[in-house]
């Protein structure tokens, strides 16, 4: 069963992480592969777990350098975003590099997140947002930035982790409709976030 949770035991000396971080960078590149998804020209969804929090961790405490006084802040900041057994928890990001084109594209795109959802054979998992801080502004822009929570059943996963299921991960926003049917190195690899 794959860890849940990151402690304070599970943390290396930053002076130790300095000079393995290269490697942990690597690694980290290669776990990432089967874990990103882009949906459409924009949207790339970056799916987490033990080893992507733990290394976000370990380069917050790099960069930062807040040393012993950091430490509590990022395990509650990156904890939550380490799925639970029954669920997948993913980072969306609006990619857009032009500024001006992202600003239009994202004051276009409140609400957003209640619109995305993956399909497993045929039944919907909706995406459920974290509640950290709002992500739609009153005038119906949204965050280049969303953390979902894909709470599954027990039935949905056994689904999911058959070899071979057709998993697409869509968005229905009326300002950005696209959807993905995932590689079967993506649905593999996903699937080892289940219990």
């Amino acid at each position: 069963m794959a860890k849940r949770e990151i402690t304070r035991g599970d943390l290396m000396s930053m002076d130790r992480y300095g000079r393995e971080r290269a490697d942990h960078r690597r690694r980290m590149t290669e776990l990432k592969k089967n874990r990103r998804v882009a949906v459409g020209p924009d949207a790339t969804f970056y799916f987490e777990n033990y080893d992507t929090m733990w290394y976000q961790v370990h380069e917050m405490l790099h960069v930062e350098k807040g040393g012993e006084a950091q430490i509590d802040d990022e395990l509650s900041a990156y904890n939550p975003l380490i799925p639970n057994g029954q669920e997948f928890v993913a980072t969306l990001m609006f990619e857009i590099n032009d500024e001006k084109r992202r600003a239009e594209v994202l004051s276009r795109l409140g609400g957003v997140e209640t619109t995305i959802a993956f399909t497993v054979d045929g039944e919907t998992v909706k995406a459920v947002p974290e509640h950290d801080v709002e992500r739609t502004t009153a005038a119906g822009k949204t965050s280049s930035v969303h953390f979902l929570h894909f709470p599954f059943t027990s039935e949905q996963v056994a689904k999911f982790k058959k070899p071979g299921a057709r998993i697409v991960l869509g968005i229905e926003h009326e300002n950005y409709t696209h959807m993905t049917v995932l590689s079967e190195a993506v649905r593999a690899s996903l699937s080892e976030d289940f219990d």
